[in-house]
């Protein structure tokens, strides 16, 4: 139970409420440059995701297997030459920014080649924005944020697994399609305003984008809040264990049921019949 809290609220965190774009300001080059027309923003927003996940996915694989300090791989390569306490505290998480950089790149030429190949118009629609999702630092930076969370963690038990791993990932994506086609749905309708010239291009872009992080604050605070309902325990009452013992059914005798009252006097009749002189008669 707890597990599947955790899987929901990080992919809460990662779309709305800790949005890549809007919250931490990363990603901002394709969030300002493809954010003209809503179909260009739907296309970049998917390639970012399908990225990112992939980058994530190799991100995880290498850092829990190589990277990391007690690695398995990196223990067994480095017990061949040195003794295995010194193998066992080898940390080749310097290397991470490295390959970190050359998963991201490898998973963007494979996305380059998909789209170029089934999709030439959106190809073009692309130009130079394609190529340079390598450079995106929102895919580094959900790279960076999962290594912080596998070896950064004290304790080995809270130390992300891929679940949560490829959870951050999918979901940040999906937080960054959201916002760019908010964006860029916004940016079709200021086509028809008429915007004071200072304020056209760039600048009403960036007003907008400081509108929409303003307004993505207002979901601070729902994580710790549905932690807290979904883990509270629900409140139990206080109730007495002493029961008072049933009243034993009074017993009903006929003498109390009819309340008969015993007459001590004797019925007098008359003189003259109890002495049996006359009858009455």
């Amino acid at each position: 139970m707890n597990y599947l809290i955790d899987i929901l609220l990080i992919a809460l965190g990662a779309a709305l409420i800790n949005n890549f774009v809007l919250y931490y300001f990363v990603g901002i080059c394709p969030f300002i440059g493809v954010s003209r027309h809503v179909g260009m923003a739907v296309g970049m927003g998917c390639a970012v995701t399908f990225v990112i996940t992939i980058a994530a996915f190799i991100a995880w694989t290498i850092t829990t297997f190589v990277l990391m300090p007690g690695a398995p791989l990196t223990r067994l390569a480095a017990s061949l030459f040195m003794p295995a306490e010194t193998a066992a505290r080898v940390d080749l998480t310097i290397l991470s920014y490295i390959v970190y950089i050359f998963a991201i790149s490898s998973s963007v030429q494979f996305v380059e080649m998909y789209v170029r190949r089934f999709f030439p118009l959106l190809y073009k629609a692309f130009g130079v924005f394609l190529p340079l999702i390598t450079t995106n630092c929102a895919i580094l930076f959900a790279c960076l944020t999962i290594m912080s969370h596998v070896v950064g963690a004290e304790n080995p038990a809270d130390r992300w697994d891929l679940g949560r791993a490829l959870t951050l990932a999918f979901f940040g994506g999906a937080g960054f399609t959201i916002a760019i086609v908010i964006m860029a749905g916004i940016r079709e309708e200021l086509e028809l305003c008429d915007v004071p010239k200072p304020f056209r291009g760039a600048a009403i872009t960036l007003v907008v984008g400081g509108i929409l992080a303003m307004a993505f604050m207002g979901f601070t605070g729902v994580d710790s809040g549905l932690r807290e309902a979904m883990t509270a325990k629900p409140a139990v009452t206080e109730t007495s264990t002493s029961v008072p013992a049933p009243a034993p059914p009074e017993e009903k005798t006929l003498s109390k049921a009819f309340d008969f009252h015993r007459v001590s006097t004797p019925i007098e009749g008359p003189a003259n019949i109890l002495r049996g002189e006359s009858c009455p008669g």
